[in-house]
């Protein structure tokens, strides 16, 4: 309105809708909605977390929102990756907890705005903490049952058989393999799984049960899994260890459980030319298996590793192994052949 509109000595009326108010002194306001009563560890300043919010101003307009794009945000705190005002807001925060966090502009956006957001706006986040963790976690081990026989305890090289439920830590739950009514079966330390769940799994024994939470560092990291895992998550593992086969010696594919003949390339060339195939090799090593004079790593392919093994002996590559180029583990200590 021009000045030059209006008459002199006129009275004014102003029909005013106050949006907003905030003093710059104004540092910004917590309010706590979902408080979890189980908070291990509340969030500090180097910590990563994924988290929902709703943004809007503070007549309830609404500018931004995770929700609408199905997936959380995720930032580190305390380091000023986000405004100020949620960089301070997220910090003490428990997992799983509701808060809102009303910010003011010179924490905010400023007196500029962004987007949609109007210059010197007071923000409103309603804010639901997912997960969070830090990079220098290891990952968590809760046992919940031992037999009374603990003693045989998982090692690299094993052969275990164990089912699983995993989850986020929300408890949403990712996959189980109850659900599928098969086990899951790897050889430890063998790279077969994510390397905070090899590390859940060691010194473990059959009949326990444990849970392993994981960080997304060990486990599926920023990238996470498509349709199956999100970036970043903190991953949980309800496990139970059903069977264990002792695995070898490191660096061993196949041990003898006794004593080594003292014509053992003998034994194994049967038409005695001279000289071994791969297949009177296979045949010879199975039948000293199968008799249990031998055992062979327990949760590879067999075949494959009995092949590595002639491949081993068969020094210049010709397809057969003579007595020459025949050689025991302990007499040439690179190769890990018989």
């Amino acid at each position: 309105m021009a000045r030059k509109d209006i008459p002199g000595q006129a009275s004014l009326v102003f029909d005013v809708a106050l949006l907003d108010l905030h003093n710059p002194k104004d540092g910004i306001s917590i309010e706590n909605k979902v408080v979890p009563e189980n908070c291990e560890r509340r969030s500090q300043s180097g910590d990563f977390l994924r988290y929902h919010y709703n943004g809007t101003l503070l007549d309830g307009t609404f500018f931004d929102s995770s929700y609408s794009r199905n997936r959380t945000f995720d930032t580190y705190i305390g380091q000023g990756y986000v405004i100020p005002g949620i960089d301070e807001g997220l910090l003490g925060v428990c997992i799983g907890e509701k808060r809102r966090i009303v910010v003011p502009p010179h924490l905010g956006y400023g007196e500029e705005g962004r987007g949609n957001i109007p210059g010197s706006a007071v923000l409103v986040f309603d804010i639901h903490v997912i997960d969070f963790h830090n990079p220098s976690d290891s990952i968590s081990i809760t046992s919940h049952y031992k037999p009374p026989d603990c003693s045989v305890l998982s090692k690299k090289g094993d052969y275990l058989k164990y089912h699983y439920n995993a989850s986020l830590l929300d408890g949403t739950l990712l996959d189980s393999t109850w659900n599928l009514g098969k086990t899951y079966n790897i050889v430890l330390g063998f790279g077969q799984v994510v390397l905070g769940m090899d590390m859940g799994l060691r010194e473990m024994c059959v009949g326990e049960k444990r849970t392993v939470i994981i960080p997304p560092h060990l486990g599926y990291g920023e990238a996470g899994v498509d349709g199956e895992v999100p970036g970043s998550a903190v991953l949980v593992f309800d496990i139970e260890l059903l069977e264990l086969v002792a695995g070898l010696p490191e660096g061993y594919m196949f041990v003898w459980n006794g004593e080594v003949s003292a014509n053992l390339f003998e034994e194994i060339d049967k038409d005695g030319d001279g000289e071994v195939l791969l297949e009177e090799f296979s045949e010879y090593i199975h039948a000293q298996v199968a008799s249990g004079k031998g055992k062979l790593a327990p949760g590879f392919d067999a075949e494959m590793i009995v092949k590595n093994m002639f491949t081993n002996q068969d020094r210049n590559g010709d397809g057969k192994v003579t007595a020459e180029e025949f050689k025991l583990k302990d007499q040439e200590t690179k190769h890990d052949e018989l």
